[in-house]
């Protein structure tokens, strides 16, 4: 019998759960920015309504959190940055040449993306 540790790990982030907000908001009350980029990543910015911000942890939001709010995109993005003065904007960036559909790197979309930040 190996003793199992009721504790999580000190490294792992605590449990975020979505469900504690108020969930009359829905996500067309989501805003997105256009996207931009530059030689190394693709960028947006989401911006949630204020009063989410009041349940959400003071750190980076997983996948699943993320989406648990609300925020719909496609794949490959992460949350990178948190903007102190307006924690409701989640700032994202994925690596050019990202598939959408997959969330990998394409080396064909990669090529084209790298083609475009050059011109």
């Amino acid at each position: 019998n190996v003793p199992v540790s009721r504790h999580p790990s000190p490294r792992a982030p605590p449990p975020f759960r979505h469900h504690t907000l108020k969930s009359y908001k829905m996500p067309r009350d989501i805003e997105y920015s256009e996207k931009y980029c530059d030689c190394k990543y693709e960028y947006r910015h989401v911006i949630l309504p204020k009063e989410m911000v009041k349940n959400m942890p003071k750190r980076l939001l997983t996948e699943r959190e993320w989406r648990g709010l609300g925020v719909q995109q496609s794949r490959g993005w992460t949350h990178y940055e948190i903007h102190k003065p307006e924690p409701h904007i989640l700032l994202f960036r994925r690596p050019l040449g990202t598939d959408p559909k997959t969330g990998k790197i394409d080396p064909k979309l990669l090529k084209e993306a790298q083609a475009r930040t050059q011109q």
